[in-house]
């Protein structure tokens, strides 16, 4: 199944919701005119059940097949949320709203599931039933989290899930994926560093905050080096650095240090924060300091499970014909991990061509994209759940 010609014909309609969402980015969880629009159209497509406000603002709509005898349910998510960054594409659509943009192709991702749903709400071309998971705040705010913890997965009785996103660089409508890890989870610290402060000029009466901040630093970057098997990717960056002064001779009582680590394996990433606070509290001690350090769990590293991986390159290779599976793991996160957690499934990136790359001011969603990412909905689900005679 090539590129669907129902896909073809819809284009125009589907890239006027995505430039429209575009137009009018919303952020986190404060989506109000994004989901009702989601709601609405989904309302306008006949499907069998629509469900708002699951995981604070995230839509669900449900379609049933034309035969139900596999009793398969399949889920499939999109994010619809944006970011705090002023556009800067020249694009007639850009932003109408100030500081807030559509830099990572969320409205493309909401906009091919929407053009998915049409579709399969007109054919009904499975057997079984198709669960479309629209999420809030995929951009840092735990999104994917509220939306199990608000009963997305069991409410539904989601027995599969997939989800895709746009992949700058890589040829429009092309496909790649690998089983396994896939992007790593993504964690968050704070170490404050407590020191005396004093004046510049008489350093000896201090215990300067800003030396022994510095300090910890460098002495963090030998926490992977020295204490992790090399064979276990982990990036561990130390990303900003303030005292709680900024006159020229006045030596702080406090520096404040900020970062993140990145890991794939849970075992590698509590052996890292344990050597991180041990290695603070050390170092900052031989400078006459002290360390609190606050470690914030992000999400989860996003695994796809091997058999779900085999369907989604089954359905991307009757789009595209061919699927790149020789992709590198990412230390990039992405919360679609906690639902991957729950259950089994796949997440696959789809070409977005010559683009600027995301978060990027200039960035800006491929509707040339679109019928593809459709297509490869659709053949998930009539591969995956086929009519029988």
């Amino acid at each position: 199944m090539p590129i669907k010609n129902r896909f073809a014909e819809l284009l125009p309609e589907i890239a006027a919701w995505r430039r429209d969402f575009h137009a009018h980015p919303e952020l986190q969880f404060e989506l109000p005119r994004t989901s009702a629009r989601v709601a609405s159209l989904l309302r306008d497509f006949g499907v069998d059940e629509v469900v708002e406000g699951i995981g604070r603002s995230g839509v669900v709509a449900v379609i049933r097949g034309r035969q139900a005898a596999s009793g398969r349910v399949l889920g499939f998510r999109a994010d619809m949320d944006a970011l705090p960054i002023i556009e800067a594409t020249g694009a007639d659509y850009a932003s109408t709203h100030a500081g807030k943009m559509h830099a990572c192709g969320h409205d493309g991702h909401t906009s091919i599931l929407l053009g998915a749903a049409k579709y399969l709400a007109e054919t009904r071309n499975f057997d079984g039933t198709v669960v479309l998971i629209f999420q809030p705040a995929e951009e840092g705010g735990g999104g994917a989290k509220a939306m199990v913890e608000d009963g997305v997965l069991d409410r539904f009785g989601i027995q599969e899930v997939y989800g895709l996103h746009n992949n700058p660089g890589a040829p429009v409508g092309s496909f790649a994926i690998k089983e396994g890890p896939l992007l790593a989870a993504a964690d968050f610290f704070e170490i404050t560093v407590k020191g005396k402060g004093g004046h510049g000029a008489q350093p000896h009466v201090t215990a300067d905050a800003t030396l022994a901040g510095a300090a910890v630093v460098m002495a963090l970057q030998q926490v992977v080096s020295r204490n992790i098997d090399p064979l276990q990717p982990v990036v561990l960056s130390v990303t900003g650095f303030a005292t709680d002064t900024m006159a020229h001779n006045v030596i702080p009582d406090t520096a404040r240090l900020t970062g993140t680590v990145r890991t794939f394996d849970v075992a590698t990433k509590n052996r890292v924060r344990e050597r991180m606070q041990a290695v603070a509290e050390a170092t900052a001690q031989a400078y006459g300091a002290t360390i609190a350090m606050d470690y914030v769990d992000g999400v989860l590293p996003t695994i796809n499970a091997p058999e779900a991986t085999g369907h989604a390159i089954a359905a991307a290779e009757a789009v595209a014909g061919r699927v790149d599976t020789t992709l590198e793991p990412s230390m990039g996160g992405e919360d679609f991990s906690e639902m991957l957690a729950q259950r089994p499934g796949a997440f696959i990136l789809l070409g977005n061509g010559d683009s600027a790359d995301l978060h990027h001011p200039k960035y800006d969603f491929n509707d040339e994209a679109i019928p593809a990412g459709c297509s490869w909905f659709a053949a998930l689900a009539e591969q995956r759940m086929p009519i029988t005679a």
